[in-house]
């Protein structure tokens, strides 16, 4: 999420049979060219971030709107498939470590988390803020889940624009665990059955390939794509995916009567569920806050897929 919302390109790509690809470490990109105006916004609102941010009064305020999560139960249907029913996601979005959200936060969230036993953990990207060393935060609160099949994470826009080596970002995640789909996926097996998670890089900031995310899928086998922009889902419903986890939008963050100054999507998914022929969209409000500590009508949300066999 940046202080104004960025133009975004039209992507497409073509189904593929391919059945195996090898998964692609993550590069940092040339920095896109913005309108002076963008430019201008992004530094007076990361400015204005780093400057409430190292009060501790704005995170006193961002404690409260985080005791306030949301733990949202989000079913996902998997057909005749029993031994996938039952399966538990959890989907942690726009943590925006450093700002407001520190390790003691991060606990609490976490603690709620493990709580509802998810079999995965996956992060929806933007992780960091605008400080590279923010991903430090993440080192102790991981350490209090212990997922059956473990945690994935795709970047997100603020993942690419202030951390300085994206290598570097995946290697650290790596280091703690973490799986890094970047423009990949993976099969997920439990009780003879299996679904296919895919991760795509960040849409504006990045260099995204869903169709490379899904190589190595069966035809019919479910499918869940982490992709941090909900306006992908254009071309997940395309590729017939079933479920696609997003965030960036914040839910707007700050909502007055069921408006919000910024969306940050150009298709009006800022929050909630949306369906497109048999594929779904799911757009978390996320964790954490930007510029302000804020969260008003767009409460702090972990959604928790559960699938369900028919």
């Amino acid at each position: 999420m940046t202080a104004l919302e960025p133009r975004i390109r039209s992507i497409e790509t073509s189904p593929c049979d391919v059945q195996t690809v090898e998964p692609v470490r993550l590069q940092s990109w040339p920095k896109r060219r913005r309108h002076p105006l963008h430019e201008f916004a992004d530094f007076f609102a990361v400015r204005l971030n780093r400057l409430i941010g190292d009060h501790g009064w704005a995170k006193r305020i961002y404690w409260q709107a985080l005791r306030q999560t949301e733990y949202s139960e989000v079913r996902m249907p998997v057909g005749d498939r029993p031994g996938l029913h039952g399966l538990r996601i959890a989907f942690l979005t726009d943590l925006h470590l450093g700002s407001y959200l520190d390790a003691d936060a991060l606990d609490l969230v976490l603690g709620e988390v493990a709580l509802r036993r998810p079999d995965i953990v996956c992060f929806g990207g933007d992780l960091i803020n605008t400080r590279a060393s923010e991903l430090d935060i993440l080192d102790r609160p991981l350490r209090l889940l212990r997922p059956r099949f473990g945690f994935f994470a795709v970047p997100g826009n603020h993942d690419h624009h202030w951390h300085h080596d994206m290598g570097s970002w995946q290697d650290q995640l790596e280091a703690l665990g973490v799986t890094v789909l970047n423009n990949h996926g993976v099969r997920i097996e439990r009780g003879g059955d299996s679904f296919w998670l895919a991760g795509v890089d960040d849409l504006t900031d990045g260099r995204p390939d869903i169709r490379r995310a899904l190589w190595g899928r069966d035809e019919g086998e479910p499918t869940v794509l982490l992709a941090h922009q909900p306006d992908h889902f254009l071309e997940a419903a395309k590729h017939r995916v079933d479920l696609t986890l997003s965030g960036h939008t914040h839910g707007g963050q700050v909502r007055i009567r069921g408006w919000a100054p910024i969306s940050h999507t150009r298709h009006g998914y800022t929050a909630g569920r949306f369906r497109d022929g048999d594929s779904e969209l799911y757009v978390s409000r996320g964790v954490g806050a930007t510029i302000l500590p804020l969260r008003v009508g767009a409460r702090a949300e972990v959604p928790i897929v559960r699938c369900v066999a028919e």
